[in-house]
């Protein structure tokens, strides 16, 4: 007897969260659902109740959920039926700043010191998002058409401008245990669709991202300084960086490494870059595998760059050193620039310890370029490997030299090949 007690209570112990927690309906805090009404004070007291109750779900479910701001809290999973709708308020001011924040130094944020957002987590632990219904940005609302537009890639320009615009849709500040799981993000305003920044223990599964290509600035996921990260059967579509990898602890109270994430199994296409990893002045990102994705449509297949920008706010404050990641299995086509784009600035206001042991795996590409390396004398690149790879540039155009200052580059058993256009 004391045997099978002991298995039961093992087996319930084991049980999924969503069959052992209680589920707190917004529906019964006074939502509406209708898309006309404001349900942020709803939403918000059904969080309030999950969390001090110890933890459970808030179901969205039966309607288009009108909010601003909403404060995702510890033990909660904010569950998204696939009947449900939560629609970004149209009026910028109903997502302020957020005060009194306790993970990051607010003046120290990308983006001109804006932390506002539609779901934000502060140092929350055990959260969720969840469901197969919908998170729409409102995005037609924060944008206007432009009647020349300022690149080939933007059609659209922010309407408040990017001090006062909204930066983020999903804001996770250093939260432990996190499940981002199935949820559809459309209508993204000019702002990224996911910032997980310093967090650990996260899992990305099935997300999907589908946003006008034309929208500026609206990135799809941002991991930076994030440890034990897995981002697998997501499909994104939008106007900037599809995954970012990056280690900027300018806006932490110590610096933190960007480690151990996983990316697989994914469909991505872009106006700027499907990969990318870094960026200005970031610290430590290493440890990294990105493997079985389908890439197409795309600026850039995967870009490693560290540029210098003048009037930007977006840098880190450490030499960035990258090392140990690996890509395999990749299959890039239409790439309108080039499918690997690794570039160190010149300017030594960007500063660069090392980027080195980089794999590229049974990669194949039809792009307009081949893979491009820009090191520099003091730092090259080290170690940069392809194997079994197949690169096929389209047009006319003479193919340009791989770069410079590398040290160590291998191609093992790989094809080079070019076609004319109209091939």
């Amino acid at each position: 007897m004391e045997k099978y007690v002991r298995a039961l209570l093992l087996a319930l112990a084991m049980l999924p969260l969503t069959m052992r927690a209680a589920d707190f309906d917004v529906h019964r805090y006074g939502a509406k659902g209708d898309g006309v009404k404001m349900d942020t004070q709803a939403i918000q007291k059904a969080i309030d109740a999950c969390n001090q109750a110890g933890g459970g779900r808030v179901v969205l479910s039966d309607g288009t959920f009108l909010t601003g701001a909403i404060h995702l809290k510890s033990g909660v999973e904010l569950h998204i039926d696939a009947t449900a709708r939560l629609l970004a308020s149209p009026d910028i001011k109903d997502f302020p700043n957020w005060p009194d924040v306790k993970h990051f130094i607010n003046e120290n944020l990308p983006r001109k010191n804006r932390n506002a957002c539609v779901i934000f987590a502060d140092e929350a632990d055990n959260i969720a998002i969840t469901g197969r219904g919908v998170i729409d940005g409102n995005g037609t609302y924060h944008v206007r058409k432009l009647d020349k537009p300022k690149s080939n890639r933007w059609a659209y320009e922010r309407i408040y401008g990017l001090e006062e615009s909204l930066p983020r849709v999903v804001f996770l500040a250093g939260c432990k245990n996190v499940l981002l799981e199935d949820v559809t993000m459309v209508n993204q305003p000019a702002g990224w669709g996911y910032w997980v920044h310093d967090c650990d223990r996260v899992t990305i599964r099935g997300l999907k991202i589908f946003n006008d290509k034309t929208y500026p600035n609206n990135d799809g996921i941002h991991l930076n300084c994030s440890r034990d990260v897995t981002v697998s059967d997501c499909q994104i579509e939008c106007g900037d960086d599809c995954i970012v990898l990056r280690a900027n602890s300018r806006s932490l109270k110590e610096d933190k490494v960007m480690e151990r994430a996983t990316i697989t199994n994914c469909i991505l296409s872009s106006n700027a870059c499907a990969i990318r990893v870094a960026w200005t002045n970031d610290g430590i990102i290493r440890n990294c595998t990105l493997s079985n994705l389908e890439i197409y449509d795309t600026n850039l297949g995967i870009s490693i760059h560290m540029p210098y920008r003048e009037g930007t706010n977006d840098f880190g404050r450490e030499a960035t050193h990258i090392e140990n990641l690996d890509f395999s299995n990749i299959r890039m086509t239409d790439i309108y620039g080039y499918p690997v784009y690794a570039v160190m600035d010149d300017e030594r206001k960007v500063m660069i310890d090392a980027v080195q042991d980089i794999s590229f795996t049974n990669v194949s590409a039809t792009s307009a370029r081949f893979p491009y390396f820009h090191g520099r004398e003091e730092t090259p690149f080290r170690r940069i490997t392809f194997s079994g790879c197949t690169f096929i540039k389209k047009g006319s155009k003479a193919a340009s030299s791989p770069g410079e200052h590398i040290s160590g580059l291998i191609y093992d058993n790989c094809i080079f090949s070019q076609i004319p256009d109209d091939e």
